[in-house]
C-alpha cells in the first residue's frame, strides 16, 4: 500500500501545471439547501425599513455572478474605501506581525476575499513554518478558488498544504465541525484564524458570530480581527457612512447581483438606497435597499419557480454594514471573552477634509491562554 504522504507528493505533481489552474474544494454543505434557504428568505414580510426579505451576507458573494461582481468592485479605483484598506493592512499587520512569529502557526481564513491580505500573511507565516496548512473558508466554493489562486498561485504556496473548505461559518454546527475537524488536521500545533474586511461588520447579530469563532479557538490559538471604525457617532457622520458606500457604481453592482442573479426582478440602481443610522449609540449601521418606490406591486420569481408579490414600498435588505467605536469593540471582546494582544488603528486619508472613519486591526486571544493582561488590555482600549 502506498504510504500517505507518497499519496500527497503524487496528488501535488499531478496538478502542478502552470497552465491550468487546479483548485481543491472540500465542500461541506449541500447547495439545494442553501438555494432553499435564500428562497425563504426573500419570502419574508413586507417591511419599508430592510426588515423583512433579504439576502443575509454570505448569498451577497454566492455564485459566479456575485463573485464577479466582487472582485470588479474591489479593483475599481473609485471604491476609495477598498483602496484604503488594502493600503492600510500592510502596516497594520507588520505591527501585529512580531506576537506571532515565533508561534509555529498554521493559518484558517473565515471570508477569503480577493486573497491579497491572505497572501500577506501566508508569506510572513510560511518562514517560520515551511510545512503550516492553509485553510481558507468561505460560503462560495467561487470566491474560494478566486482568492486562493491569488494568495497560494501568486504567493506559490505548495497545494498539498492548503484546503480550501466550502461552508457557511455563520452556522453554529458548521463552525464546530470545521473546529473538529483543524483539530484533527493539526493536533496541538497552534491555529491562526482571520476575519478580516470588516467581514464582521455583515451579519445582523455580530456578537453571536463572535462568539461561534471564539468557541472554536483554544488556548493556543489566536484570532486576527479587522474592523472599520469611527470616531464619530451622529446622525450626519451615518449618513457620510452610508453616502461612502454609494460613490461607486460598481459597488451597488456587486450589492445587486445576488439578486440579479437569483431571481427575475428588472433591477434599476436608482431604486438602491444606502441607509446610515447610529446602532446602540456605539455603531453606525449601513443598510443597503432595494426598494420598490413605484406606484404599483411587483412580482418577484424565485429560485423554485414560484413568485411573490412586492407591495408599493416593500424593501428587499441587499447589505448590512457597521463602523465601529472603541466603546463597541470592547463590548464586543469583553462578552466573547477575548483578550486584546495587539491593536494597530489609522484613519482614512483619501479625502482633503478631516475624515472620521478608518481601520483597526486587532490579535485577540482566549481568555483561556492566560494572557489576559488588565493593563494590557486597558492600555490597548485606550489609544
Amino acid at each position: 500500500m502506498t504510504e500517505p504522504v507518497h499519496v500527497v507528493r503524487r496528488l501535488e505533481k499531478a496538478l502542478a501545471d502552470d497552465d491550468f489552474s487546479w483548485t481543491f474544494v472540500l465542500v461541506g454543505e449541500d447547495q439545494t439547501d442553501k438555494l432553499a434557504t435564500l428562497t425563504g428568505d426573500l419570502r419574508g414580510p413586507v417591511s419599508e425599513t430592510g426588515d423583512g426579505k433579504q439576502i443575509t451576507s454570505g448569498f451577497s458573494y454566492w455564485g459566479i455572478g456575485p463573485t464577479i461582481a466582487w472582485a470588479n468592485a474591489t479593483n475599481d479605483p473609485f471604491y476609495l474605501v477598498m483602496k484604503a484598506g488594502s493600503e492600510s493592512f500592510q502596516r497594520h499587520w507588520r505591527k501585529v506581525k512580531p506576537h506571532v512569529d515565533k508561534g509555529g502557526f498554521h493559518f484558517v481564513s473565515l471570508g477569503i476575499g480577493t486573497g491579497v491580505k491572505d497572501r500577506t500573511i501566508l508569506e510572513d507565516l510560511r518562514r517560520r513554518s515551511p510545512d503550516m496548512f492553509y485553510v481558507p473558508v468561505d460560503m462560495s466554493s467561487e470566491m474560494l478558488r478566486l482568492g486562493a489562486q491569488e494568495s497560494v498561485r501568486s504567493g506559490h504556496f505548495p497545494i498539498s498544504q492548503v484546503l480550501p473548505v466550502q461552508i457557511d461559518f455563520s452556522i453554529r454546527d458548521n463552525m464546530s465541525e470545521l473546529a473538529q475537524m483543524l483539530n484533527r488536521l493539526v493536533g496541538d500545533e497552534p491555529l491562526l484564524y482571520s476575519l478580516t474586511g470588516n467581514t464582521l461588520a455583515n451579519f445582523d447579530d455580530d456578537e453571536d458570530l463572535l462568539q461561534l469563532i471564539t468557541d472554536a479557538l483554544r488556548p493556543q490559538d489566536r484570532l486576527l480581527l479587522e474592523v472599520a471604525t469611527t470616531i464619530q457617532l451622529d446622525d450626519q457622520t451615518a449618513k457620510a457612512a452610508a453616502d461612502e458606500y454609494h460613490q461607486t457604481r460598481a459597488f451597488a453592482e456587486f450589492v445587486t447581483s445576488a439578486l440579479r442573479y437569483n431571481t427575475d426582478l428588472k433591477i434599476d440602481n436608482e431604486r438602491v438606497k444606502f441607509i446610515g443610522e447610529i446602532e446602540d449609540d456605539d455603531a453606525l449601521l449601513v443598510k443597503v435597499l432595494w426598494q420598490n418606490d413605484t406606484r404599483e406591486p411587483i412580482r418577484m420569481g424565485l429560485p423554485d419557480h414560484t413568485e411573490v408579490v412586492l407591495p408599493i414600498g416593500d424593501t428587499i435588505r441587499l447589505y448590512t454594514t457597521r463602523k465601529y467605536s472603541t466603546a463597541r469593540l470592547k463590548r464586543l471582546t469583553t462578552a466573547c471573552k477575548l483578550t486584546p494582544i495587539e491593536a494597530i488603528q489609522s484613519q482614512f486619508r483619501y479625502m482633503r477634509r478631516p475624515n472620521p472613519f478608518g481601520l483597526e486591526l486587532l490579535l485577540l486571544a482566549p481568555e483561556s491562554s492566560g494572557e489576559r493582561d488588565h493593563t494590557l488590555a486597558d492600555d490597548i482600549w485606550a489609544r
